[in-house]
């Protein structure tokens, strides 16, 4: 699997991630619910936010790489 695969994976991890809290959520919603929501879920779009540059740039590295190699 690419780099740019690996990445695109992540982002659609993510989104499925979103779309399963959303359907716990209906039936989770105390405290504890919204604890875990701030200090788990939502820093992650950021953390993935910040990846993807650096996804990108390794898969323009490997593909340096691999022309280099042939």
């Amino acid at each position: 699997m690419s780099a740019r695969a690996s990445g695109s994976l992540l982002e659609q991890s993510l989104k499925d991630l979103m779309v399963e809290w959303q359907q716990c959520r209906a039936s989770w919603n105390d405290g504890k619910a919204r604890e875990f929501e701030h200090d788990y879920l939502e820093p992650i779009p950021a953390m993935v936010n910040q990846v993807r540059p650096v996804i990108e740039d390794i898969d323009v590295l490997l593909r340096k790489l691999r022309n280099d190699c042939e």
